[in-house]
């Protein structure tokens, strides 16, 4: 197997392109100069995936008051990321990594190939400043630890 360097703290985070809900398409470069909270998910409509991306979105004006933006990411496709954020009124833009190859690049590829629940800050500079890969996923990072993380960054 080739030497895999694994994304941690300090590594330059890597940049993606990726189709997302809003017929948009993000690339992570065009973030630089604010801070990101990439948070993966393992899907869409399962029920620490919801309480997770519905807290975050509940507190939204937090992440905003610190420059950040959430970007989060999962395997299923836009059209069920459409339904899932219709249903949920999400503001912030679930990516969809179908090929899991962003999830490969950030190293959070589970037991039978699910991505972890994972939730990595980037700095203004594109500098990981915040790294957690959850080993199983029923809890999640609260909206005041991943602030203080941008803070910090």
């Amino acid at each position: 197997m080739a030497n895999v360097k694994v994304v941690d703290v300090g590594s330059v985070a890597p940049d993606f392109t990726l189709p997302s809900t809003g017929g948009k398409t993000f690339q992570l470069a065009q973030f630089r100069g604010q801070a990101v909270v990439l948070v993966f998910y393992p899907g869409d409509e399962t029920l620490v995936c919801t309480k997770q991306l519905c807290s975050y979105n509940n507190e939204l004006q937090q992440f905003a008051d610190v420059n950040a933006q959430i970007l989060a990411i999962s395997s299923q496709d836009v059209a069920s990321h459409e339904a899932f954020s219709a249903k949920r009124g999400f503001k912030f833009p679930l990516l969809a990594d179908t090929d899991k190859s962003v999830a490969n690049l950030y190293s959070v590829i589970g037991l039978f190939g699910i991505p972890r629940r994972s939730v990595f800050v980037i700095d203004p500079q594109g500098i990981v400043k915040y790294a957690n890969r959850a080993l199983l996923g029923v809890t999640y990072r609260p909206v005041s630890e991943l602030i203080e993380a941008v803070a910090n960054a």
